[in-house]
């Protein structure tokens, strides 16, 4: 399989308590290349489009709550299986199910409020993705490390 590209939010939880430097870390370290990256607030609109499917759950107000309580990092990674890659390292939504070396499993705390969001299908990604960014901000390039991974 070639490269693929997908999509994550580090949540207003990373900036809040330090983590954003050891969390872009290990993406790195895992081989990830980071091709779009910024830092926002997020509006209500945003997030209400983002979570969508979510409308009408329980956890979906305070989730919209969460998600504008702070600035978030948002990012487009690239690697080879980089969906699966990144949901892996990411680890299961709910904290007290994720494993050690996980980022959920490390740092996360409170399953609502969880560190990282991370696309779970390549059309999930590319839907998150134009949300997100335009063209002009996404920038691939060659990874000279490439052989490594």
């Amino acid at each position: 399989m070639g490269t693929e590209q997908t999509f994550a939010i580090l949540k207003p939880g990373v900036l809040q308590r330090r983590l954003a430097g050891e969390i872009l870390t290990r993406l790195e370290k895992k081989g990830f290349n980071i091709i779009a990256l910024k830092l926002a607030s997020l509006s209500r609109e945003i997030v209400e489009e983002h979570y969508a499917e979510h409308k009408g759950k329980d956890f979906y107000e305070p989730l919209l709550k969460y998600m504008m309580s702070s600035p978030v990092i948002l990012m487009i990674l690239e690697r080879e299986n980089a969906i699966k890659a990144l949901r892996k390292l990411a680890g299961p939504t709910a904290v007290d199910d994720a494993d050690p070396g996980t980022i959920r499993g490390d740092f996360g705390v409170i399953t609502r409020r969880n560190l990282i969001h991370a696309s779970d299908s390549p059309e999930s990604a590319r839907r998150e993705m134009k949300l997100f960014f335009s063209d002009d901000e996404i920038h691939p390039f060659l990874d000279g490390n490439a052989r490594w991974y």
